[in-house]
Formats: structure tokens, sequence, C-alpha cells
């Protein structure tokens, strides 16, 4: 029941809500609640019958509402007129301010609304909130009730903020009605003033993700980057909510792609927080800081570490993020992933590090296209299946305590790299993970080098002093080859 108060005092009650509203009567006689569900059900044999026993029909249940506000919720035409006709309080407010003429405008009946102005109701009344029939009618796109009281009725100035600042028109943007919008537009009530909370109808519109809305507004706009009070934009919104389209609208108009909150965070962290990857894709495309820093110091890829979101991680690191920068407390992308147990991320993180180091020191070729393509994600293919085995092996059966940081080493691991492997899953076995992890990170940078892993694997172990274990190595490489040539018969 609390929350359907909640709905009607902000007028967000659907007509069958308002109507199911009745099934809570208490503190109302016998007759007066059947009087007050037979306006509801539009039953007016019965609600004869209980005037005619003298039942008060202005009766209220406990939340001040009275049978004439359930029969206009439920736009019964005749149960108002019966009401009409025997003078029932037009005036009566429930506990949020509610008066039927509110509810008529709301469900955008217009033969109730003709009645129940002609009948006296006040044509100005406003609830609790300061909403008045012109405001009920724009949040609920309901036309024909905002052209009736401002063409027919002239009262202009209708159009005014309700008790959270918002004019008609803002209501309007911020639910998406595109026909009400338009009306008002062409009623010249179109504004760009603001609420309370320092939103323009644009705002509204963005956060919402009205991206219809969105573009008729553009075409009248002339600030697209005004601030509200949390010095957000309405592009800043947009991407906030996810709104992929609303914010391709904003930005072709000319938004600030890089505005930074008070957080100091920028459209791009706010789109990884929220997860939003179609958004980061588009902000990237449109050059936006990938290295940005909020309060804490942070870039996007910090952020997504933390989150331990794969995908966000990929698309970061591919568009060439700067893995050095430190947050507030010193501490890389890559550690706080690490911290974070992101084994996964860790791993893209250092694979990264590995393939920008190699492309600086012009180690790949130039098109960077091998027939793997450039990820940093686990690799699962069937093409690299027999050295991933081959390398499996090599750390679970071979490789001794320590061994692996000796070749890491060799490989020119960093020592971060190698704390940063090592963090993730600790035991007197865990070795044997790490080692294999860092085989694999060395393998993506293998294959990124278009180089040939059997013959590197083989040549890096001798260098680095594991001459048997080289052997082993090739022995078992030439096994498998002969193994696959011959099936059997």
């Amino acid at each position: 029941m609390k929350r359907l108060s909640h709905l009607l005092r902000s007028g967000e009650e659907t007509v069958q809500q308002a109507a199911a509203a009745s099934h809570s009567h208490d503190g109302l006689l016998p007759d007066e609640r059947e009087f007050q569900h037979a306006a509801k059900m539009n039953n007016l044999e019965t609600m004869e019958k209980l005037f005619k026993k003298n039942v008060n029909i202005n009766a209220v249940d406990t939340l001040k509402r009275t049978a004439f506000h359930f029969a206009v919720a439920r736009s019964h035409v005749s149960a108002v007129d019966f009401l009409l006709h025997h003078k029932a309080r037009l005036d009566m407010a429930d506990q949020h301010g509610l008066t039927v003429i509110h509810l008529a405008a709301w469900t955008g009946n217009l033969d109730i609304m003709r009645k129940l102005v002609k009948a006296g109701a006040d044509q100005k009344a406003n609830n609790e909130e300061g909403m008045n029939v012109l405001h009920f009618a724009a949040q609920n796109n309901s036309v024909k009730i905002a052209d009736y009281f401002l063409q027919d009725l002239h009262l202009s100035d209708l159009n005014k903020p309700d008790g959270k600042g918002k004019k008609p028109f803002l209501l309007a943007s911020e639910k998406g009605h595109v026909d009400m919008v338009n009306n008002l537009i062409t009623l010249k009530l179109f504004t760009s003033e603001k609420d309370k909370e320092g939103n323009t109808a644009l705002h509204l519109a963005a956060k919402n993700g009205h991206n219809e809305v969105v573009e008729i507004l553009l075409e009248l706009w002339e600030d697209v980057n005004d601030l509200n009070q949390n010095g957000e934009t309405p592009f800043y919104l947009s991407v906030e909510g996810g709104h992929e389209k609303c914010a391709e609208l904003l930005l072709e108009a000319g938004s600030d792609i890089n505005v930074l909150t008070q957080q100091k965070n920028s459209p791009l962290h706010l789109a990884v927080i929220n997860s939003h990857l179609p958004v980061v894709k588009s902000l990237l495309d449109a050059s936006h800081d990938i290295n940005s820093l909020n309060h804490r110091q942070e870039t996007p890829l910090h952020l997504a570490a933390d989150l331990g979101n794969v995908e966000l991680v990929e698309v970061l690191l591919k568009a060439g993020c700067d893995l050095k920068i430190v947050d507030k407390h010193g501490k890389t992308a890559l550690a706080v992933a690490s911290r974070s147990n992101h084994a996964l991320i860790v791993d893209m993180i250092i694979k990264a590090e590995r393939y920008y180091t190699m492309k600086q020191e012009h180690l790949t070729h130039s098109d960077d296209g091998s027939e793997f393509g450039l990820s940093f994600k686990q690799d699962h293919s069937t093409q690299t299946k027999q050295i991933r085995s081959s390398l499996w092996d090599l750390a679970y059966n071979q490789l001794k305590p320590q061994e692996w940081k000796k070749l890491a080493l060799f490989w020119k691991f960093t020592d971060e790299q190698i704390k940063a492997v090592e963090e993730q899953w600790t035991g007197k076995k865990s070795y044997k993970e790490h080692g294999n992890r860092m085989l694999l990170i060395w393998l993506h940078g293998v294959l990124l080098a278009h180089q040939n892993p059997v013959k590197h694997i083989y040549e890096d172990l001798v260098k680095a002093g594991f001459q048997p274990l080289a052997e082993k190595t090739r022995a078992a490489s030439s096994t498998d080859r002969e193994s696959r040539k011959c099936p059997v018969s």
C-alpha cells in the first residue's frame, strides 16, 4: 500500500493502480465501503441503492480518498455523472493533495475533465508536490488535456514550476513523451530553464535515454555543455545511464567528451564503472582521453582492472592505454588487478606490457595482424592447443620450484610482473600454476612476433641453462609430430 501511495503522490499511478487502491478501507462504514467499491466497478445500481439509504458519498478511506477518486481514476463516465448529479464534492484531496481533477488529467479522459470543470472543479489546484493539471498531463502524455487547458481555457499561468522546479516541458522531456514535447513547443512553451537540481529538459531526456526527445531538443538548444548542480552535462548523464544513441547524438551536437564532474570522473570512467561496453567503444572511437584521471588518480583501466571485467580491459588495452600510470596509492592497473585476485586480468595486462615493449623495440611486424589477431584474452584456439599442452607439461611436470622465475627473468619479465603472477594462487604447489601462466604469456608474445614457439622454447631453454629440459621438450615435440603423420590403420 505504501508503494501505491508513493506512486499516486508522484503522479505515476496508472488507471488500474488507482482503482486497485480500494482494498484499503479501514475507517469506512460497511455501506461506505460498498459504495466506494461500486464506484470503482461502475456499478450504478448499487450506488443508487446505497444513496437512497443516505450513505455518505463523500466518505474517505484511510488515504482520504473518496468514491469520486476511484470513479475518475478508472475513467468510469457513468459513475462520474452519478456523483456529479448527486453533488459529490470535487475539492476533496487525498493525503497527498490529489483531487479528482488531477486524476482526470493523468488518465487523459477529456470528457470527464470537461464535466469536472463545468461542475466547478478548481482548475488550478496543486497537490502536495506543487503539481497542477498541466504537470500531470505533461507527465502522462495527455496532449488533449494540455490543449484543453491552454488553448480552450487559456490558462497559460498553469505553465509554472512544480515543487521540484520542473515546468511541464521538463516533465514531458523526462518521460520521453515526443507528442507532448512537440505540442508544448508548438504552443511556445519550450524552455531551457532548470529544475532545483540544475537539470534542463535536455539533461532529463539524456539521463533517461529518450533519444527521440534529445534529437528534438538539440534542434532548439544553445548550450549542450550546460552543467547541473553536480557538474554533469547532458552527455555525461547519457553515458552514466549507458544510453549509446543519446550519447552519439550529443557528441554530434558538440558535447565536451572529456568533461569531468566534481569527483573528476570522466564519461569514460562512468562507462567503465557501469560496464557499458558499447558506450566505452563509442567514446574511444570519438578520441576520448583514454588516460584521464579521477580524484583518486585512477585511469579507466584501473577501474576495469579492479572490476575484473575482461571485455572492458581488452578494449582499453587494444586502444593503447598507458600501463605505467599509478593511482594515489602508487599502484598501477596491474597491481590493482593482482590485489583484487583477478588472475585473467593480471595475465592480460602483462601480455599488453610485453607486447607494447616489443613494438617499441621494433620486434613485431608493422601490420600487427598475425593469423591469431591482436588479443590479450586467454588463448583457447585450436592452432595453439599442442604447444599450450607442451608448456603445461613443462610447468607442471618438469620445472622445479623457483625455476619458472629464472625463465621469466631470462625472458625479461619485470619484478612487478613476476610479483603480480605470484600473488595469485598461493600454496606449496602454486608454482606450477604460476609457471604455466608465465609460459602462456611468453607464448602470446612469440606468436604476435610471428616466431616459431617450438623452435624458440628449445633455444631459450638451452640459453637459460635448462639443457636437459630443452632436449625433453624437443623429443616430445618430435614424437607428437610423428604420431600425427601416422594414423592408426
